[in-house]
């Protein structure tokens, strides 16, 4: 048992000072004042500290990614301390470009061995390749029986995406919907975004000449160049959720990108920004030559939220659901993710008055405290 005394309570929405019990992994109680309690409850000075939800990840190369340069430049694995310190509470997983060398089981491994560390794990099936590699042989039976598979990974408009057909991508989102329906989850069909010049059309294409939801695609890394954001404009204002990836242009900060949005007159609430974590970034020539290639930061969902506030003075509470109760929602988690709530899972930040993060909890246990790192991963 937990109680967090003092402390500015934003669920996103801001609430004010509150007291927040925590028993077992959810949330049990918000009150102006909780008294009564048994002596080996543990008690946190909340006082001149916020209180938010943990961040959702949606898109971390979990396994590492990569290889792009051959077999050296293959990334690492996510280790849990990252996670603690960028504030990620639930994360989800998936592979990109590499569906060989790395594999959808290795994948599901390695997200049950973060939930077994305490966090909160989902995965995509699939890769950039097409026919999808699965567990199960099918992706919508991958779907339907693994517990941690909330949808399908696949390339599109890139030099290195398998380059499916109208008829090809149809039937993958008529799959993932149905079998989203069928185990309710969101059924997704999350669409890495090159930058060839087709673009979105693909997609636009697919919505035009079938009946599947709008809400099935989920193009990513949308904000990679000026046109590709533009599409992203227009998908947004027909229904569709787009998601905005940290550090993948400088010119088109997730945070500015949703500024422009806002001063566009459009809706925002179906907008997510996520880390592409331990994902290779690279850069290529107009012949396809490799010129440089790094690994992205986990980090970089936090440092996004920072910037957010502090450089675009976006309140608090405005930035907060891009990385946390808008994720939930999309991906079918609310209310037990994304939000502090009675009866929600107790994934919680506890930060400075100037965004430093100071505490972090997940599912109701301690793993950073003022500071200090009380959890590791295992072998780290």
């Amino acid at each position: 048992m937990i109680l967090i005394r003092n402390a500015e309570i934003y669920t996103p929405e801001y609430m004010g000072k509150k007291d927040v019990l925590i028993c077992g992994e959810k949330i049990e109680c918000i009150k102006d004042s909780i008294e009564d309690l048994p002596g080996w409850c543990e008690i946190i000075d909340g006082e001149n500290k916020i209180l938010t939800p943990g961040l959702i990840d949606q898109h971390v190369h979990i396994t590492g990614g990569g290889g792009e340069g051959s077999f050296h430049t293959r990334t690492p694995e996510l280790n849990l301390s990252e996670m603690i310190k960028g504030g990620i509470t639930t994360v989800i997983g998936l592979l990109g470009t590499d569906g060989l060398t790395r594999s959808v089981e290795n994948l599901y491994a390695k997200a049950a061995a973060l939930t077994e560390e305490g966090v909160s794990a989902y995965m995509l099936t699939g890769a950039y390749g097409y026919p999808s590699p699965t567990i199960t042989g099918e992706i919508d039976k991958d779907i339907v029986f693994i517990k941690e598979v909330l949808g399908v990974k696949l390339a599109v408009s890139d030099h290195r995406a398998p380059n499916v057909t109208e008829d090809e991508l149809i039937q993958i989102a008529s799959k993932a919907r149905v079998a989203g329906m069928l185990s309710g989850k969101p059924g997704i069909v999350v669409l890495h975004m090159g930058d060839a010049e087709c673009g979105l059309k693909p997609v636009f294409r697919a919505l035009s000449d079938s009946s599947v939801p709008i809400r099935i695609f989920r193009p990513t890394h949308v904000n990679r160049n000026e046109n590709l954001l533009e599409e992203a404009y227009r998908f947004l204002e027909k229904g569709g959720y787009i998601d905005l990836t940290c550090a993948i242009n400088e010119h088109f900060a997730p945070g500015e990108c949703i500024v422009k949005a806002v001063e566009r007159g459009l809706s925002t609430e179906h907008i997510t920004i996520s880390s592409d974590g331990h994902g290779s970034w690279s850069e290529y020539a107009q012949d396809g030559t490799l010129l440089k290639i790094g690994v992205s930061k986990v980090d970089a969902l936090y440092n996004e939220l920072t910037f957010m506030v502090k450089e675009l003075g976006m309140p608090l509470e405005k930035a907060l659901p891009y990385m946390t109760s808008q994720v939930a929602e999309a991906l079918n988690l609310l209310p037990e993710k994304g939000v502090v709530k009675e009866g929600s899972d107790a994934d919680l930040l506890l930060l400075e008055k100037d965004m430093t993060l100071s505490t972090y909890i997940a599912k109701g246990k301690i793993f950073m405290k003022e500071k200090k790192l009380i959890r590791n991963g295992t072998y780290e």
